[in-house]
């Protein structure tokens, strides 16, 4: 794929930093607590060096934690940046067969939608690594193409990912259909906001609390309506390092 605009450290800069005075912003604007937003960079597309040059400026507010939505990208970008301190989040849909590879490489997945995955993440987690903190994606619009747990079907899913000893259920997982709307997207991100709560509120069948603490949801175009709705993470690629060819779980 050839080299797009954003080509050296100082272009990623430049983007990086109006992108954490944007999310800041959002955070004033809506009586969110300062710095309490996750921004998540998402490669996907980008070479292994791009996320070298964004871990070498250290800018506050952007930690060493990196989203990747393709697994064989993140492979080869894992190994190659294996001396840099990176926290790991695996955003994309989740094939059967993949999560082995998964279980041993991340420490955060955000797109669990089925029990399969969950027991299989679960089962082949290495002895002796914490446990994999992870996400339910709802598919809060019905998007077909789309994957994700129901609103109806997410208590049930909730309560038995809960169970599974070396998974950390930490909240919910979101990409809604694109609107440039900002009043639907609020409203969108509202329902997914109630149902944290509502789910984070009620006990689980063996009276234990969820304890959740993570709302994955927002990207370029959208933002400010999910930090408006109690975003904790917003997955961030084009506005960092530019256009890609496809677009899926970040924007």
């Amino acid at each position: 794929m050839p080299e797009n605009h954003l080509c050296n450290k100082t272009d990623i800069e430049q983007h990086l930093r109006k992108l954490v005075a944007r999310v800041r912003l959002a955070e004033q604007t809506y009586g969110r607590e300062p710095n309490s937003v996750q921004i998540l960079p998402v490669s996907k597309t980008h070479p292994a060096h791009k996320l070298a040059e964004l871990a070498a400026l250290a800018l506050p507010g952007i930690g060493n934690a990196f989203g990747e939505n393709y697994l064989q990208e993140a492979e080869d970008k894992i190994t190659q940046l294996a001396e840099l301190n990176v926290q790991w989040h695996f955003i994309g849909p989740i094939q059967s067969n993949k999560t082995q590879t998964i279980a041993h490489l991340f420490q955060w997945v955000h797109s669990v939608d089925r029990i399969k995955i969950a027991r299989r993440l679960n089962n082949q987690r290495p002895t002796g690594l914490p446990p994999l903190n992870v996400c339910l994606q709802v598919n809060i619009s019905g998007e077909t193409s789309k994957s994700g747990v129901s609103l109806d079907a997410l208590p049930a899913l909730a309560w038995q990912v809960a169970a599974l000893p070396n998974l950390r259920l930490r909240g919910l997982m979101a990409i809604p259909a694109a609107s440039r709307n900002m009043a639907a997207q609020r409203t969108t991100f509202a329902a997914i906001r109630k149902a944290f709560h509502s789910l984070n509120l009620s006990p689980t069948p063996d009276r234990a609390t969820l304890k959740w603490d993570t709302l994955s949801m927002g990207m370029s175009a959208d933002l400010e309506a999910a930090i408006a709705e109690g975003a904790t993470i917003v997955r961030i690629g084009t506005d960092i390092f530019g256009p890609r060819v496809t677009q899926a779980t970040a924007d």
